[in-house]
C-alpha cells in the first residue's frame, strides 16, 4: 500500500516514542485532532495525554518548554503549527535553544526536534506559506533538515529525534500527500549527505524540500529537449554537504539552485558562493537561481506566479546551456 509523506512521519514519530520513554510530543492541537496536517493522528490514543499533549497558543512557551524538558533528560519533539508561526519563539531558538550547548561547554545537552510544516502551494492565508529556513541555517548551534521524499521522512525525522543537538525537521506541506509505493520507507544515507536523485552530465539542479519534485519535473521535461539534468537533494541545509555539492559541479560545469523562498540572502546564495570557492575552475557558466521573488509571499490567488516551477527552471536550463 502506498505511503504518504504525512504518514511517514507519522510512522517515525509512533516508532521513535516506542523506542524511547524520554520522547515527548505536543503543540497547537497536536494531540486529539492529530494536528492540522493529520501527522500527529493517533500518537495521544496510544501513548497517552502526559506522551502527547496540545499547548496554549504560544509558540514561545512551546519553545520554553521544550528547552525546559531537555535538560531535564527528555527528548521534546515540539511542533510549530505553521512556518509563519515560528516568528514569535525566535528568540527563544535563536538565543537559548542553539545557544546553550556551547555557553555550557558542551554539559547542556538539548536533543530538541522542533516540527515546522512549511512552505508554499496550498492555497493558504497570510503567515501559513513561509520559506523561513535561511534564519535557521544562518544560526550557529541549530542542525537544519527537510526531507523531499516519503523515504526521507521518515529516516530523517528518526535520525533527527535521536541526535544530541537541536535540530529544525522542516516539512514541505505541499508534499505531504506525496506517495511511496514502499510499504514503510526507509533510507540509509545520514541526513547530513546530499542524494542525486536524478544523474545528468549537462547542468546540476540543486534544491530541498518542496522543490524537489518540482525538480525532477523539470528534468523529466530537460530530457525531452535532449538535455541531461542532473537533480541534487541537498536534505541538511546545516551543515551542507559541500562535497556533494561540489562533486555534481565537477560533472556537469553548470548549476542551478533551486528554492521557494526569497532570492535575497536565500539558500541559494550559500550555495552558490561555496560552488564559487570549490568548483570556479569547472564553472562554464555562472550559477543561476530559481526561487521566491523578493515580495512577502503573495495572496493564494497569485501563488502560482510566485512560486519556482518547472518553466522557470528550464528557461535557466537554456540560459545556462547558452554559454
Amino acid at each position: 500500500m502506498a505511503v504518504t509523506m504525512a504518514q511517514a512521519i507519522n510512522q517515525a514519530l509512533a516508532d521513535a516514542m516506542a523506542k524511547d520513554e524520554r520522547v515527548l510530543i505536543f503543540g497547537e492541537d497536536v494531540g486529539k485532532l492529530g494536528g492540522v496536517f493529520r501527522v500527529t493522528d493517533g500518537l495521544q490514543a496510544t501513548y497517552g495525554e502526559d506522551r502527547v499533549f496540545d499547548t496554549p497558543l504560544a509558540e514561545s512557551g512551546i519553545i520554553g518548554t521544550a528547552i525546559g524538558l531537555a535538560m531535564y533528560g527528555y527528548r521534546p519533539v515540539p511542533e510549530m503549527q505553521f512556518d509563519g508561526f515560528t516568528y514569535p519563539a525566535f528568540e527563544q531558538i535563536v538565543s537559548h535553544l542553539a545557544k546553550m550547548p556551547n555557553r555550557s561547554r558542551g554539559t547542556v545537552k538539548l536533543p530538541v526536534t522542533i516540527r515546522i510544516p512549511f512552505g508554499g502551494g496550498i492555497g493558504a492565508v497570510e503567515h501559513h506559506s513561509e520559506s523561513p529556513e535561511a534564519y535557521w541555517a544562518h544560526t550557529a548551534g541549530l542542525k537544519v533538515m527537510t526531507p523531499g521524499t516519503p523515504e526521507d521522512g521518515y529516516s530523517m525525522m528518526r535520525e533527527a529525534i535521536e541526535m544530541d543537538d537541536p535540530v529544525v525537521f522542516l516539512e514541505p506541506k505541499r508534499r505531504y500527500w506525496m506517495k511511496t509505493d514502499a510499504a514503510m520507507p526507509v533510507t540509509t544515507e545520514p541526513a547530513r549527505d546530499a542524494v542525486v536523485r536524478r544523474a545528468g552530465t549537462d547542468v546540476s539542479v540543486f534544491c530541498y524540500g518542496p522543490m524537489v519534485r518540482t525538480a525532477l519535473d523539470a528534468a523529466e521535461a530537460a530530457a525531452d529537449e535532449g538535455w541531461s539534468i542532473e537533480v541534487v537533494d541537498l536534505r541538511s541545509l546545516s551543515p551542507l554537504d559541500t562535497d556533494a555539492i561540489v562533486a555534481s559541479v565537477e560533472r556537469t560545469g553548470r548549476a542551478i539552485v533551486v528554492h521557494e523562498a526569497a532570492r535575497n540572502l536565500g539558500i541559494g546564495a550559500e550555495v552558490a558562493a561555496r560552488i564559487q570557492e570549490r568548483a570556479f575552475y569547472h564553472l562554464e557558466a555562472p550559477v543561476l537561481r530559481a526561487t521566491g521573488f523578493d515580495t512577502p509571499y503573495p495572496p493564494a490567488k497569485l501563488e502560482e506566479f510566485w512560486l519556482p516551477d518547472v518553466d522557470r527552471i528550464l528557461d535557466l536550463v537554456e540560459r545556462a546551456l547558452a554559454y
